[in-house]
């Protein structure tokens, strides 16, 4: 006899259970608000990997973990009287009809809006209720709650797209190519003598340069340095595997025959 699919309503109860004091997992119940953060950014990154290499089968099974992480954080919030899972569905339910008034007409699920509005008046109109709930939160200011814990690269094209809302921008890609040009003879001068914290100042600004210029060509930097890692990991592999068949570990060549390796490898991969 085939089972019916499990329901929310199991998932809920199967994390109530781990947390069970008497009977449950040791593991779940050491565990708090704190200490689960570095496992939910790991599961948000594996399902990305696994968006990437578009294994879906893999990705249904990385979004019930990232699912399961907000159900965790629903039975800490329960435990401790903070909020609860319906709380959190509520919440999103009702910023989600806030948020698309171009969809909901008058906030109400099941109400139509005329349908006129383009992709520029969504997300114009998308900062400007973000900023009003900024307001209303009493942190008002156009950089306000962008998260410090975001990984650096999207957070710097975050900032950089709030300012660019008062027009605190280049005005195209090229003027950012040449702003990178001149990051990079700052850093030159910083590495010939400038001491360390200099050269790590002008590091940081080429880098945040070079995400700009990634906004500007309607790149996202986080992904496109994932693949460009991904391509780099593939080419030194295949350089492992041809020192390997010519008996010669990479350990031990120079930089000519480390050099000749790579470029036999690209060659490769191209083809």
């Amino acid at each position: 006899m085939t089972r019916q699919p499990y329901t929310i309503d199991d998932l809920l109860r199967v994390m109530e259970r781990l947390r069970d004091p008497d009977t449950g997992c040791p593991w779940d119940l050491r565990q708090d608000f704190r200490s689960i953060v570095p496992s939910t950014l790991e599961e948000c990154y594996e399902l990305a990997e696994a968006i990437e290499h578009g294994d879906f089968p893999h990705v249904a099974e990385e979004l019930g973990d990232v699912l399961f992480q907000v159900i965790f954080y629903a039975q800490l919030g329960r435990e401790q009287g903070l909020f609860t899972f319906g709380a959190i569905v509520d919440t999103l339910v009702e910023k989600l009809l806030r948020r698309h008034p171009h969809v909901f007409a008058g906030g109400e699920i099941e109400a139509v809006a005329d349908g006129s509005a383009s992709v520029e008046d969504v997300k114009e109109s998308w900062e400007s209720i973000k900023e009003a709930e900024r307001h209303a939160r009493s942190r008002p200011g156009i950089l306000a709650d962008v998260p410090l814990a975001l990984p650096a690269l999207p957070r710097a094209q975050k900032l950089q797209r709030r300012a660019a809302r008062v027009k605190f921008d280049w005005p195209e890609a090229g003027a950012v190519l040449a702003k990178l040009r001149e990051e990079i003879d700052e850093l030159e001068r910083a590495l010939a003598g400038e001491g360390a914290e200099a050269v790590r100042e002008e590091l940081g600004d080429l880098l945040f340069s070079c995400v700009n210029l990634a906004r500007h060509l309607g790149l996202d930097a986080e992904a496109s340095l994932r693949q460009a890692s991904a391509k780099f990991e593939r080419r030194f592999r295949l350089m492992e595997a041809l020192a390997g068949e010519a008996g010669s570990p990479l350990e031990g060549m120079d930089a000519e025959a480390l050099d000749e390796l790579w470029e036999r490898a690209k060659g490769a991969l191209r083809r």
